[in-house]
């Protein structure tokens, strides 16, 4: 059943809102997968927090116009599922990676990342970003690291002063 003009507008308006709030977008070929598989993927995206849609390509094109996936617009064609991660930058890419090594009829034509363009082999630089937690342990780690380095050191002081005066009262008692 074809869409009227108001669905489409609706459809347009929800995908650029869910556009302008994302952080990376993914589109791949979705022909060939069965309504299980689709369901199955849908289910995870809604775990990982991933925006899935499946939309014509000239609705795509006007959604994403105003935001900074609008360089996706030459490379969609044919028929896409488009992928949006709304949580962090790589959480689109690793359900498209993943689903794509179970279901190869799963082809990822176009990744866009912070406004620019990405090849799609490139795929698996995106997947593996960081998440925002992993992201926040990597930075604390690094920022303690210099603290706790000087604390050893401030108590390695102490230390030596102790066993010093622990050798020089074996060395006399052994006299």
């Amino acid at each position: 059943m074809a869409l009227t003009i108001d669905q489409k507008q609706l459809i347009v308006a929800e995908v650029s809102e869910v556009a302008g709030k994302a952080m990376s977008a993914v589109g791949a070929k979705n022909s060939g997968l069965t309504v299980a598989q689709m369901t199955a993927m849908r289910v995870k995206a809604r775990k990982s927090g991933v925006y899935l849609r499946v939309i014509k390509n000239t609705l795509a094109r006007r959604a994403m116009a105003d935001t900074s996936f609008s360089c996706m617009s030459e490379a969609l064609t044919g028929p896409l599922l488009l992928a949006f991660s709304m949580e962090d930058p790589g959480s689109a890419a690793r359900l498209m990676r993943d689903f794509s090594k179970d279901f190869p009829k799963l082809e990822i034509t176009v990744v866009a990342l912070g406004g620019k363009l990405i090849p799609a082999a490139d795929i698996d630089r995106v997947a593996n970003l960081p998440t925002r937690e992993e992201a926040l342990s990597q930075l604390l780690s690094v920022m303690k690291a210099p603290i706790g380095k000087l604390a050893r050191i401030l108590n390695e002081v102490p230390s030596k002063l102790v066993r010093t005066v622990d050798a020089v009262r074996n060395q006399k008692q052994a006299a």
